[in-house]
């Protein structure tokens, strides 16, 4: 190829060494063959990219940490991939309370950094995920209900648009840029490199819990978390994960910012359903905390297990009938790693309009995702299919879907994720990318 425009940065083309690492993914079933991989060190380096790709018309993706969990995303077939993992800086300004940190930076190295100074950001159930996606589709996890999303804390960043300029955001520079990257989805309008994150006190402890019940005990179990767990302490977050019949794992696990006395008490709801045969409650550092809650994984954090998911917002509590939907789910995939995941809402996250960021989804009373697991390829299209028959079934019950964990299969994804912002949202994507640029499956059209 011919341009004007070179390369520049850690560049891979397809049969260049290097190359079969690079295309691999954390979830298998998101793998392809791109032309070449440009790894960003710095916002040139993106720009470049950007310009090279326009100059002989290659489709382009953009790729923080590998874990998009839908085809396409983050990653297309004899296109460009610009890959921002090796910009991964993190500084800290104390006084004002402040993080600046690279797109590429992964979430456990940021949440355990910051917290050995004392400080603490928000974070999901994964320390590989990149901060570049997780943070502009809003970034959910157990600090939500105190200190709310990672979207929400975001108070500024650096984006290198369509044409390759480098554009700052914040309140006072291209607001409504600002406003749509907090939590409008990744790769929509820019490829961001730098972002300006809110940072908050840590207490000096905090006590995580994990409670682990026999399987057969799904319904007793999920009926009293969901009594319990959207209407709790604030400072208490917590997930509730029902893996496969075949794998027979039902647990809780949480983080409260207080001490192990007040989580016991707090805890009583859950303790006291079924019979568990393990419960677990341990006060920590709070650097420790987070170390318990996120351990070390290998980046990306791959396996052979390939992965469909899907996901929703519960606005009410499910009766019987949602509830035997999963469990059909759970009894009918063959892989052992499928599950259901339960988030509680509530808390800070609840207390923010939704029209003050992209982000639309406030007054749930529970985060659920659903995901089926395969490893030999002939068992792929049943447990797609599994996957969107579940989501069907339970349409009654829930509403949207999580913009950070996507499925095409949704129709009017547009408002499944964006809700009543969707609109604005295109005005926007009008502003900073007309030509549409950055297009990729479910990526937000400009209103014209």
């Amino acid at each position: 190829m011919e341009s004007k425009t070179q390369l520049t940065g850690r560049v891979i083309f397809k049969g260049d060494p290097g190359y079969d690492e690079a295309r691999k993914n954390w979830n298998p079933y998101t793998d392809t063959f791109p032309l070449v991989f440009v790894f960003a060190q710095n916002q040139y380096d993106v720009s470049n990219a950007l310009k090279w790709a326009r100059e002989n018309n290659v489709p382009l993706r953009a790729r923080s940490g590998r874990h998009a969990l839908e085809r396409k995303m983050s990653v297309v077939k004899n296109g460009i991939i610009i890959d921002v993992s090796d910009m991964d800086r993190i500084r800290l300004n104390s006084k004002k309370e402040v993080a600046l940190v690279e797109t590429g930076a992964h979430v456990g190295p940021i949440v355990k950094a910051l917290a050995r100074k004392g400080f603490m950001s928000p974070f999901g159930d994964s320390p590989t995920v990149g901060i570049g996606g997780i943070t502009l589709g809003g970034g959910i996890g157990v600090l939500q209900r105190s200190i709310s999303l990672i979207s929400d804390n975001l108070i500024g960043l650096k984006m290198v648009d369509a044409q390759g300029r480098i554009l700052k955001a914040d309140e006072n520079n291209n607001s409504d840029l600002l406003w749509a990257s907090r939590g409008g989805g990744g790769g929509n309008f820019g490829i961001c490199t730098e972002y300006m994150l809110k940072v908050h006190r840590a207490p000096e402890k905090a006590t995580t819990f994990e409670i682990i019940w026999p399987w057969e005990q799904l319904e007793t179990v999920f009926k009293a978390w969901q009594r319990w767990a959207p209407f709790v302490d604030d400072r208490l977050g917590t997930i509730l994960e029902i893996f496969s019949k075949r794998n027979g794992l039902l647990h809780a696990t949480g983080l409260f910012l207080g001490s192990k006395a007040e989580l016991t008490d707090l805890l009583e709801p859950l303790t006291t359903a079924g019979t568990p045969s393990e419960v677990s409650i341990q006060t920590f550092t709070y650097p420790n905390a987070v170390e318990n809650l996120l351990p070390p994984e290998p980046i990306p954090g791959r396996t052979d297990m390939k992965n469909k998911f899907s996901s929703a917002w519960g606005l009410d509590l499910f009766p019987d009938k949602a509830i035997r939907t999963m469990r059909r789910f759970l009894e009918e995939s063959t892989g052992i790693d499928s599950n259901f995941f339960f988030l509680n809402w509530g808390g800070v996250v609840s207390r923010i309009s939704p029209e003050a960021t992209a982000f639309f989804w406030r007054d749930p009373k529970f985060y659920l995702e659903w995901n089926a697991t395969w490893t030999d390829p002939f068992d792929a299209q049943r447990n797609i299919a599994l996957v969107e028959r579940t989501r069907d079934m339970l349409k009654p019950f829930i509403e949207g879907s999580y913009v950070n964990v996507p499925d095409f299969n949704i129709e009017n994804f547009g408002t499944a994720y964006y809700g009543t912002n969707f609109d604005r949202l295109q005005r926007v994507k009008a502003k900073y990318d007309p030509k549409n640029v950055f297009n990729y499956p479910q990526s937000i059209p400009p209103e014209f």
